[in-house]
């Protein structure tokens, strides 16, 4: 079997052409514009030369003796007491100068390749959250019945390139099993790309194989073709703890992308300054980056940013603040400087899908557009500050999503689109909607929301006065009854369920 053979052309199916749900098609987004630069270049430089400071006189912890290995052989000064790293900056250049600018990840569809740097942008899934919420069901412990709904909706809505890492936990799973079942469920009811779980070698490397077996190709093809890729959560401050290290060098060995992202709370994991909270977190990237080249050299990474603040009056995290989306930007610069793709997020801590949670995912969406993200994470159905995945804002997320993607496309300015002759057939104090210039574009002038009402306020009324969130609902509602699985061929079906039973059997299967 060829790569490639089972993929099913054209789009993603509906019920019907003419009823179906307003969506944009899908295709590759580019940022055609230039990056919002907030600091100056000396302010970048400051920044850079801080980082470096940090790797060679303070080190960071690194809990795991084998990577410890791995950076001692290549230069750096390991002190296996205390489990501190330093390392200076020949270290740090000669990594950067094998790791690539742009890479692919490719699925079993092959029409859903997705590219990672320069000027594409790649909107991903919600990520990790132990609960779920709609209004019709309410605030739950996830579940493997919604964890496959939220994989549909993935699915179903265009603007949604990556499946993040267990878009809800499965909390009716056994935990030492369960990435098995959502990688299964990520395949078999999606064609998209997805995050595998790093937390220890074994997780990462079931999600490579099983990857790998859906695209009917070898570990080794893989290798050279990359389809999954990983967060390497830092436990900031300055330590890398002992089973991400494991994951991080799993998928290096294995030529996966891995992405080095630095959780840094202005106030509680960084100073509260955010020259400081940039300085601390590009040194723990670096860190990163120089790990996954020792590994194997030419190991795509990526340059993760999580950089927000906290309430200095209860200590609660924050997102979508005005210093989120700086350092979204910031964070940009630096990767630019580093000549990697850039990983950043929009985020929210709002309780509920309302204005707050899209006021503030908002603000940081800009951040990360304007600082030229490459993978914007958690995109859609980020709620409660991450504890909780919804239903309504990930549709609420994906009409932002489309708004964003609209606003990107450049504006044509040529003799038809000037529309002079439209303007001389029409009187002044006229109209232009029976134009021939306006007919002939009737269908496609501008965009159509998915969720945005445009009725007056008496139609909106008569129509059940429905604000946007309970809109929202409706349309899930309506996207659920309306996916279709995409199709598989049998033989790959049976070896990724016999790959899933065997490695149960392997690990023993726990209570959740």
């Amino acid at each position: 079997m060829t790569e490639g053979s089972h993929r099913r052309p054209g789009g993603r199916a509906r019920r019907s052409t003419t009823d179906a749900l307003p969506q944009l098609p899908w295709q590759q987004v580019i940022n055609p514009y230039a990056p919002m630069e907030i600091l100056s270049a000396d302010q970048i430089e400051a920044i850079h030369e801080t980082s470096l400071r940090i790797l060679e006189e303070l080190g960071i912890e690194l809990m795991s003796a084998r990577a410890r290995d791995y950076l001692r052989v290549a230069g750096a000064v390991v002190d296996d007491a205390t489990g501190m790293v330093r390392m200076d900056r020949g270290l740090v250049t000669k990594a950067l100068a094998h790791a690539p600018s742009t890479f692919s990840l490719t699925p079993r569809n092959l029409d859903r390749r997705v590219h990672l740097g320069g000027r594409h942008i790649n909107f991903g899934l919600v990520a990790g959250p132990p609960n779920v919420h709609d209004r019709v069901r309410g605030r739950r412990a996830g579940s493997y019945e919604s964890y496959i709904e939220f994989i549909k909706l993935a699915h179903y809505f265009n603007s949604i390139h990556l499946i993040g890492n267990q878009v809800c936990a499965p909390m009716d799973l056994p935990s030492n099993t369960r990435h098995l079942d959502t990688y299964l469920a990520n395949l078999t009811y999606s064609e998209l790309v997805f995050h595998c779980t790093a937390i220890g070698a074994a997780r990462a490397r079931d999600g490579v194989q099983m990857m790998a077996i859906a695209r009917g190709v070898s570990l080794e093809e893989m290798a050279l073709n990359p389809g999954v890729i990983t967060i390497i959560s830092v436990n900031s401050p300055r330590r890398f703890d002992e089973a991400m290290a494991d994951g991080l060098m799993t998928m290096a060995a294995l030529g996966q992308p891995v992405v080095i992202t630095p959780f840094t709370l202005m106030g509680a994991m960084t100073p509260v300054t955010l020259a400081a909270a940039l300085a601390q977190q590009n040194a723990e990237a670096l860190f990163g980056v120089v790990l996954a080249q020792c590994v194997r050299p030419g190991t795509p990474v990526m340059y993760g940013a999580f950089t927000s603040n906290v309430d200095l009056r209860s200590g609660a995290p924050a997102f979508g603040t005005p210093e989120n989306a700086k350092a979204n930007v910031a964070s940009g610069q630096l990767a630019r400087r580093y000549g990697l793709p850039y990983r950043t997020s929009n985020a929210s801590a709002s309780n509920a899908a309302d204005a707050q949670g899209a006021y503030e995912t908002e603000m940081s969406l800009w951040g990360a557009i304007l600082g030229h993200g490459n993978l914007i994470y958690h995109a859609a159905g980020w709620q409660e500050g991450g504890l909780t995945a919804s239903y309504e804002k990930l549709v609420l997320d994906v009409e932002m999503l489309q708004m964003m993607i609209e606003f990107l496309k450049p504006i044509v300015v040529d003799e038809d689109s000037l529309g002079l002759e439209a303007i001389r057939g029409v009187p002044t104090g006229g109209h232009f909607f029976g134009e021939a210039h306006t007919l002939s574009r009737y269908e496609n002038a501008f965009y159509q929301p998915l969720v945005s009402n445009w009725q007056n306020y008496e139609n909106w009324q008569l129509a059940g006065s429905q604000d946007a969130t309970m809109r929202a609902t409706g349309i899930w509602q309506r996207a659920l009854a309306d996916y279709q699985q995409p199709t598989m061929e049998p033989a790959i079906r049976e070896a990724l369920d016999e790959y899933v039973s065997k490695r149960k059997t392997e690990i023993g299967v726990n209570e959740p």
